[in-house]
């Protein structure tokens, strides 16, 4: 889980506190996200910090309140998205497969069916793509009849968007994308990561969906967030 961004569009609410510790539906939103991966089979979580770090680590503990258990990479300078995966490279030695997901994105994706297709296509990187109004702030996405990745682009232009499909802030990866983490510096899977993925061959899987997936980064999107999120508790609750 992506928590080390500093949050500056989402000031003042994110200003003594990181990102995914804005509250929504009267709690911190990481809460929720923790919540969707237990459920999801997701035992193990890895979550990078930097900004006001102590904030989340007092709140989230060793995740068994969430029952999941957490452990924690703090970065003295942000890494990027793709980034902090350098430092935990230990952490995911040896596994077929692990996940990623933005600390500021809320869902109600049924991830086991992504993590299946993943494996069944063979791919090397599974992307979640959601439709959104404003193509520019995301990453655009093309892809093919086998639902192969053909293009991607960060945040393009309005006169460049060429796909109706965004990037969703939720990854199934595999072992292939650590070859592609750089051996230092920032960096960032839509700016770099993904496109160098491409630009060799590998193969990155599409996985549109019509779930739920809202990005609550800036303020517009956190009352859609707390909307949503307090709309899914009333329907979850007994008549």
């Amino acid at each position: 889980m992506l928590a080390a961004g500093e949050g500056t569009r989402l000031r003042p609410h994110a200003a003594d506190r990181p990102k995914p510790m804005v509250p929504i539906g009267g709690e911190p939103a990481i809460a929720h996200g923790l919540r969707w991966l237990a459920r999801n089979g997701i035992a193990e979580i890895a979550i990078n910090l930097h900004h006001h770090p102590q904030v989340l680590v007092d709140f989230v503990g060793d995740g068994g309140a969430f029952g999941v258990r957490v452990t924690y990479s703090m970065e003295a300078e942000i890494l990027g998205t793709a980034g902090a995966l350098r430092p935990l490279r230990r952490f995911f030695a040896g596994e077929e497969a692990f996940v990623v997901l933005y600390g500021d994105v809320l869902t109600d994706l049924p991830l086991r069916e992504v993590v299946e297709a993943h494996r069944s296509a063979g791919a090397d990187a599974s992307i979640v793509l959601s439709r959104i109004e404003d193509l520019t702030r995301a990453g655009v996405v093309a892809f093919d009849a086998s639902r192969r990745v053909t293009r991607f682009v960060e945040k393009p232009r309005a006169g460049e968007v060429f796909s109706p499909w965004a990037n969703a802030g939720v990854y199934v990866c595999g072992p292939a994308v650590l070859d592609h983490v750089t051996p230092s510096g920032a960096q960032d899977f839509g700016r770099e990561l993904f496109p160098a993925m491409l630009a060799a061959g590998r193969h990155l899987l599409a996985y549109p969906t019509d779930a739920t997936v809202i990005d609550f980064g800036a303020p517009e999107r956190l009352a859609e967030a707390e909307s949503w999120v307090r709309g899914a508790r009333a329907e979850a609750s007994p008549c």
